[in-house]
């Protein structure tokens, strides 16, 4: 999964270099969609053929589909592009436009800040996915039918938040976005501490997961303004182990403290205090962001 993720992805970012927010933004809200409507065929699969037969079908499918996608995928040839998208992108750049190897990038503190950024992003999203259902019943008294509602909905909020976020991000700029996202996810995040209410839980928890789904269409197009596209896949993938951290991290830090204490009050306290370090961290990047393109404007 992780070379059929990264590969399209920074590829389409090479095809749209001044959309690049909308174009990530659609391609990963497929991948959040893709498990919603594979699911229910999985599962009728399954109590048609059995398991065994249900991941050879699967498996086929994926592969062929897969196989004749990867034929249409390529870099884009030099003059294939308009002028004025190249020059939109070398003026929003971090780097001035210069276009820095992976190597290079790891050696960089924006990357690490864009890291750090992405894990915290990502273990309060996924943590409160795994979790959303018990949360709800236990917090707000909600009967288990309408917790079982409430997280289809929210699955769509992950999904179409990829698309929102990325594309907004297009218009005011990726550092500020995330610094939004951030802003959201405390304030969504002090609204489920305080108000125990199922509707204000539940739009705040679709806003949560709005966010969630924003750091993964968001990221790549940061990763292309900080670094470049020449190595943009390998960047991406460093950036990614995040995502494989945060697995670990939220799940495993929501339910030891909720069985531990009996409540999931330390751990909202907790992911607000780090979305708080995140968002400082964001608001740093993003003045550094204005002082390149102030300068970039003076040139």
């Amino acid at each position: 999964m992780g070379s059929g993720y990264v590969t399209p992805v920074s590829t389409i970012i090479k095809w749209f270099p001044d959309k690049r927010g909308l174009a990530t933004g659609l391609a990963i809200m497929g991948f959040g969609f893709a498990a919603m409507l594979t699911s229910p065929i999985a599962q009728r699969l399954i109590a048609g053929v059995g398991i065994s037969n249900t991941f050879y079908i699967l498996g086929l499918v994926y592969f062929t589909v897969m196989i004749i996608s990867a034929q249409f995928i390529k870099k884009p040839q030099a003059g294939e592009l308009p002028a004025a998208a190249v020059a939109k992108t070398n003026a929003t750049s971090l780097t001035g436009g210069q276009q820095l190897t992976a190597n290079q990038a790891l050696k960089t503190k924006s990357f690490y800040f864009l890291w750090f950024m992405f894990f915290i992003n990502i273990t309060c999203g996924i943590g409160l996915v795994s979790a959303a259902s018990p949360m709800a019943q236990s917090m707000t008294a909600m009967t288990a039918g309408a917790a079982a509602v409430m997280v289809g909905v929210i699955g769509l909020f992950n999904g179409f938040g990829r698309l929102i976020w990325a594309t907004l991000s297009d218009f005011i700029g990726r550092p500020l976005t995330f610094s939004l996202i951030f802003l959201v996810d405390i304030m969504m995040l002090a609204a489920m501490l305080f108000f125990h209410v199922p509707f204000v839980f539940v739009v705040a928890l679709c806003l949560l997961l709005s966010c969630y789904g924003a750091g993964f269409s968001v990221i790549p197009a940061y990763l292309s303004d900080v670094f470049g596209t020449k190595e943009l896949g390998a960047i991406h993938g460093y950036i990614l182990t995040a995502w494989g951290a945060a697995g670990m991290v939220g799940p495993v830090l929501l339910s030891f403290t909720h069985e531990l204490l009996g409540t999931y009050t330390v751990t909202l306290i907790t992911f607000i205090l780090i979305d708080l370090i995140a968002f400082i961290i964001s608001f740093v990047i993003q003045k550094d962001f204005v002082k390149v393109s102030q300068g970039a404007t003076e040139k």
